[in-house]
């Protein structure tokens, strides 16, 4: 009979398969119930900020160069000074060109007085020539004609021959054609030849007073003035040093308003516009407030960003262009966002974002969410979430769903109590 071995093994089997549940059994009822921080989701406004970081630089800031080569006579400011726009900051050496306004100034007056002798002459040398011409033509023609008449009543006398009258003809046709070329060139030289006589001594006037405006614009430009308010940064030329046409005498910073040319990226500049709040954070812990003032229409194609300027003033100039500086641009306020705490965001067994979301009955169920605006205090959920929710934010960890959860306070709560019956034991005995 072999049926007792194996009625043996299979009772074994039994034994311990009951001997392993009760186990799991004992093991599930002596797992620890995690002690975990709650908050209630909660309905309200959340501001989209986009931090950035920028180099800080001047409102405004100029090179001052000098228009002429010229030696530098003296400076009247140096680094550090601030100077006002219009204010004289530098003087170079113009002997040579005062030298050059006082010729032209000679020969202004000269052709001032020439000017004056052409306008205040009664009969030009011209006019008095025609005339001249006019008067002895007219004597030549008066005298042809009582030629003509004396030999004509001499012909009709018989007296002379008849070639001797057409001779004097032709001596008085002559005369008055003479005679009308002077009278016409007397009447051109009145009506034109004063006038341009005037004209042109009017043009050589002109062209001296240009000329004087050109050496007293040159003399000028001996004298530097600030084209700006603001503080001088840079100053690489000596007293005594050539100024040369293009090369900076001195760098100006206008300061009282600073300028933070920051790069935000392609999927946050579309947030961005000009006019919205920003602040501004030195590396020292200096705070500006501020405003987007550009916007560049263009992304920039190695760095897929958008360039964006925010200006902030700067009283007592705390702020010194050139330095690192982070920007914070408060893009946007979403009011009535389902918000948790950033501690509640953990992440999912899934992947992506989730929470865990803990019910009347201390159960922890895992939510998987999708999260929208972040900020150091809280955090939008998109989706997944409802406000008046109670979720954890500290013990979440690890934690598998469905599992027992209790209030950390709670527990801390019977710790203490158990401390102080722990000490009051001691004290009886």
């Amino acid at each position: 009979m072999n049926w007792q071995p194996k009625t043996a093994g299979l009772l074994l089997s039994l034994l311990l398969a009951s001997c392993s549940s009760n186990k799991e059994d004992a093991k599930k009822e002596e797992e620890p119930v995690r002690p975990v921080e709650l908050t209630e989701v909660k309905r309200d406004s959340i501001d989209r900020i986009i931090a950035v970081d920028g180099v800080l630089r001047a409102l405004n800031q100029s090179g001052v160069t000098s228009k002429i080569s010229a030696p530098v006579k003296r400076f009247l400011v140096t680094r550090g000074d601030h100077v006002r726009q219009g204010q004289l900051i530098a003087e170079l050496e113009n002997r040579d060109l005062a030298a050059a306004v006082t010729d032209a100034k000679g020969a202004v007056e000269q052709a001032e007085a020439t000017l004056r002798n052409v306008s205040n002459a009664s009969v030009p040398d011209e006019l008095s020539k025609a005339q001249a011409d006019v008067t002895a033509a007219r004597q030549a023609m008066d005298a042809a004609q009582k030629l003509v008449e004396s030999r004509t009543q001499l012909l009709q006398q018989g007296a002379i021959a008849r070639r001797l009258v057409d001779e004097a003809g032709v001596a008085y046709a002559q005369a008055k054609s003479q005679f009308d070329t002077a009278q016409t060139h007397l009447t051109s030289v009145q009506a034109v030849g004063r006038v341009e006589n005037v004209k042109v001594v009017a043009a050589q006037l002109d062209s001296a007073k240009g000329k004087l405006e050109a050496a007293q614009a040159q003399l000028s430009y001996a004298q530097i003035y600030s084209p700006i308010s603001g503080v001088v940064a840079e100053r690489p030329v000596f007293e005594g040093e050539l100024a040369v046409p293009g090369m900076p005498l001195m760098t100006i910073l206008d300061i009282s308003s600073v300028i933070a040319r920051v790069n935000v990226p392609q999927a946050q500049a579309g947030y961005v516009k000009v006019g919205q709040a920003a602040r501004i954070i030195s590396v020292d812990g200096i705070e500006a407030a501020g405003k987007v003032t550009i916007v560049s229409p263009a992304v920039d194609p190695q760095g897929t960003t958008l360039e964006v300027w925010v200006q902030a003033a700067n009283p007592g100039e705390k702020l010194r262009p050139g330095g690192t500086v982070h920007v914070t641009v408060n893009a946007e306020t979403v009011r009535n966002a389902v918000v948790v705490p950033p501690a509640a965001l953990l992440p999912s067994s899934e992947g992506g974002t989730s929470v865990f979301v803990v019910g009347q009955d201390m159960v922890a169920h895992e939510h998987k969410v999708q999260v929208g605006i972040r900020t150091p205090e809280q955090a939008q959920v998109l989706t997944g979430l409802d406000a008046g929710t109670r979720v954890i934010v500290a013990g979440g960890l690890g934690l598998q769903d469905g599992a027992k959860v209790k209030l950390a306070e709670a527990e801390k709560k019977e710790d203490d109590k158990e401390e102080k019956g722990s000490k009051g034991g001691e004290k009886e005995k």
